[in-house]
């Protein structure tokens, strides 16, 4: 890697057929070609109608259960493959006329396979629990066992039937809240202009980041009221529409018989809700060190205050370096050598052999995935720059959940290979961490230290706290609900304002309608699912210091939750690696290495 302090020009955007074929993925592993795409696609309607002659068949004896689950495993096989090259093909150019086509008729399958295989789990959890443990005994019944135990678990939340088609019939309707958020923000919903340069640019949900990214603090005072005030302008519809969501949420719990929604929603991943609890009250005791650490920006920054719009623009400036795609690759290769050289030949040889789709084009989706199937390889969608450093990181994040997926298909069945969300960022910030301090020992100046632990240290306070306030939130307003407390703008907004001044502390100056942010945030309407990227973060803090001051038997431990794809629950899984989230330990390590991170910093800055 380079680094030098020439800003390099950006080229225009190239058409997708204009990029070479090495810097594309290469989908061969899932189809040959779009013909042989077609020809599966036109199997899969057969194969849902074979699954659905064991309707009502079940419980008829062993060997009905068991053909049936063969035909599903089958065509759900079959069914992932069509889907994914489809949504692959389509994310690479979404102006490809065919990959558009070929990716609303995927969509459609998927719907139609849905609603033919609906009857199945419910029949499977009406088998008399005798004469089905009978059954899962058998050895030919082993790479089903898991997946059946799973479904089987939930029964005690399964109602009758008359009353689960009732629920079924309401579950579109359920999601009018989230619909109606969506189509208010991104589509009804103006914010204006922001001057800039001497132009006027345009504020909108995309470009909000960028500017509260700007350097100049009048363009993200300018853009951060603007942005509020078109917020607080619809805050009872606003408000109304997370209500809707949380009611509904409470709704589900009690015809459920769940105790909260809490529990509800940490049930099917056999999370306890102490887990839950035991994150928010670690981050509360670390408080003082994010307090800290905005002290410390406001001093970095030569501000008198610090103001809600000064928490995103970069702590330290800019260091520009120069790092190739193939230059970037071998970062992670040293990097992650502690996991051996089968894990860092395997990866490098897919980041280079055709599994991921490096450069941006006209049409290609933004940011960057990984696309787990189990019949191909795993697919990493980047739009890597060389002029980013971030980018770097961004390789090493989607390639640890690309090889976490090859590790999960090649030690599992089909039926067992998928693991959970909760487990999901563990493998891809391990590998961060792990490229962060490759590159923090080899950084070659005091500029460079001080760059990379502050972009460090904001991504572990944007994962690791700002998502447990969020959680935390979310908590709160359901508990609100749940003891009988409706859930009104005034509420809300003083339930977050509560927490915006928690968590920031008394350094911050918020502005009267900083609280809106409470009601501005999508992924409220997924309720209890932002914890899981602290929950992540946390043990893979863990687990990278676990590795990299360990040996032989440490390393293998990791590899056995990287094996574990759906195999276990995700706690369990994380316990083989040598982690317990149900312990407080891991959240504490975590919010300790952000306080060693920011007494670096203040060191670094002389402040």
């Amino acid at each position: 890697m380079r680094y030098n302090f020439i800003i390099m020009a950006k080229n225009s955007v190239p058409a997708r057929k204009d990029i070479p074929a090495s810097d594309k993925w290469d989908l061969t592993s899932l189809f040959a070609s779009d013909s042989d795409w077609e020809t599966t696609l036109k199997t899969l309607e057969g194969l849902t109608s074979e699954i659905t002659q064991y309707k009502g068949r079940l419980a008829d004896s062993d060997g009905t259960l068991l053909s049936a689950l063969k035909a599903y495993e089958n065509a759900d096989k079959k069914l992932e493959a069509v889907y994914n090259y489809a949504q692959l093909q389509f994310t690479a150019d979404e102006t490809d006329s065919g990959a558009q086509d070929r990716e609303g008729r995927a969509r459609m399958a998927y719907t139609k396979y849905c609603a033919a295989t609906s009857f199945f789990n419910p029949e499977l959890q009406s088998i008399p629990d005798d004469r089905i443990q009978s059954w899962l005994k058998q050895n030919s019944f082993d790479e089903y066992r898991i997946f059946l135990t799973k479904i089987l678990r939930m029964k005690q939340h399964i109602l009758s039937e008359k009353e689960e088609r009732l629920m079924s019939l309401q579950s579109e309707s359920a999601g009018t809240s989230d619909k109606a958020f969506t189509v208010l923000t991104d589509a009804d919903m103006t914010f204006g202009t922001v001057e800039l340069n001497g132009e006027q640019k345009p504020l909108t949900q995309s470009t909000w980041s960028v500017f509260m990214d700007n350097p100049d603090r009048n363009v993200r005072e300018q853009a951060y009221k603007k942005f509020y005030s078109a917020f607080e302008s619809h805050e009872n519809t606003l408000a109304a529409l997370y209500a809707g969501s949380v009611n509904q949420d409470v709704f589900s719990m009690r015809a459920r018989s769940y105790t909260s929604c809490l529990e509800r929603a940490l049930f099917p991943d056999n999370v306890p809700v102490s887990v839950y609890h035991n994150l928010i009250d670690t981050v509360h005791k670390n408080l003082p060190s994010l307090h800290k650490y905005y002290t410390l920006r406001r001093k970095a920054l030569g501000l008198a205050e610090l103001r809600h719009y000064d928490v995103y623009v970069p702590l330290v400036k800019n260091v520009n370096t120069h790092t190739t795609y193939d230059e970037s690759v071998e970062i992670c290769r040293e990097a992650l050598a502690p996991l051996g050289t089968e894990y860092t030949d395997r990866l490098c040889a897919g980041l280079k052999g055709g599994w991921a789709d490096r450069y941006e084009n006209k049409g290609k989706r933004s940011g960057a995935f990984s696309s787990g199937v189990y019949t191909g390889n795993p697919f990493i969608l980047l739009n890597y720059k060389e002029d980013v450093i971030r980018d770097v990181f961004t390789m090493a994040h989607e390639g640890g959940h690309s090889m976490h997926t090859w590790y999960s298909v090649h030690a599992n069945p089909y039926m067992q290979y998928n693991y959970t969300i909760f487990e999901a960022e563990v493998a891809s910030t391990f590998n961060e961490e792990l490229v962060f301090e490759y590159l923090l020992k080899r950084a070659g100046s005091d500029d460079m230290k001080a760059y990379l632990l502050a972009m460090r240290a904001g991504d572990i306070l944007a994962t690791l706290q700002r998502q447990t306030m969020f959680a935390e939130y979310e908590l709160k307003t359901h508990e609100l609900v749940e003891s009988g407390t409706p859930l009104s703008a005034e509420v809300l907004r003083r339930t977050y304002r509560t927490l915006l001044e928690q968590y920031f502390g008394p350094e911050m100056h918020f502005e009267s309608n900083s609280d809106m942010e409470g009601l501005r945030i999508p992924h409220f309407y997924n309720a209890f699912y932002v914890y899981k990227y602290a929950t992540g973060i946390s043990a893979a803090l863990a687990l990278a210091k676990r590795v990299l001051g360990g040996g032989t038997a440490e390393r293998n431990d990791y590899f056995k939750f990287l094996k574990s794809g759906g195999s276990r629950y995700p706690i369990e899984s994380l316990k083989v690696a040598g982690v317990d989230m149900e312990q407080t330990a891991p959240v504490q390590a975590a919010c300790d290495t952000f306080a060693e991170m920011v007494n670096q910093l203040e060191t670094l800055l002389k402040i």
